[in-house]
């Protein structure tokens, strides 16, 4: 089932929707995986899968078209009609996540954004734009991921934010949370990574 692009001008429409961002350098069953978790186990109804035009934090050598990873995140989410992949980004002109998510909360004004990632990224968070803004625009949850999972808890955004961490208890409740709030998740792991899946294809 292939669904109608977003409108880029946004929408009316009430829904809780997880916001997936990334390079997709390709998509895998990995993402899949996390955006089938978070559907569950957030209480949500739809994952948009956010394809990057280029994350600034990633070297642009070795980053595939546009074209081909947004084609990889449509190919792994085939088959769902709640995974929703997009190249919105790319046709806002947004490169970092703060600036996306206020024109998120504008053109859709009646839809309530959680925010998803794995746990290497929360490590590193405080690298990102504006970083502190993006908790406060949306509730934030943590997916554990490999390796990363206990050291980030020790990481600066996890401490900048720890009196507005929730109980994993409640995370089907998050979406409802006043920023900043935000969850992590012990989530089962998936074992695909978009690097080894590039390196296998190298010659």
């Amino acid at each position: 089932m292939t669904r109608p692009r977003l409108n880029p001008w946004g929408e009316t429409r009430r829904a809780r929707v997880g916001l997936l961002g990334g390079s997709f350098n390709p998509a895998h069953d990995g993402h899949r995986h996390i955006a089938l978790l978070a559907l569950k186990l957030l209480s949500l109804d739809e994952i948009w899968l956010l394809v990057s035009p280029q994350n600034p934090l990633k070297p642009v050598a070795g980053m595939a078209p546009l074209a081909k990873r947004l084609a990889s995140a449509e190919t792994v989410c085939a088959g769902h009609p709640r995974l929703r992949p997009t190249d919105i980004e790319t046709r806002w002109g947004t490169s970092y996540t703060a600036d996306t998510l206020a024109l998120l909360r504008l053109r859709f004004p009646r839809i309530r954004f959680v925010w998803l990632m794995g746990a290497d990224n929360l490590a590193g968070f405080h690298r990102w734009a504006r970083w502190e803004s993006i908790f406060r625009a949306v509730p934030v949850a943590i997916l554990a991921r490999g390796p990363y999972s206990a050291r980030t808890l020790g990481s600066r955004a996890a401490h900048r934010f720890a009196q507005s961490r929730q109980p994993s208890s409640r995370a089907r409740f998050l979406w409802q949370g006043q920023p900043p709030a935000w969850a992590f998740l012990h989530t089962r792991r998936h074992a695909a990574s978009s690097t080894a899946i590039r390196n296998r294809r190298q010659p």
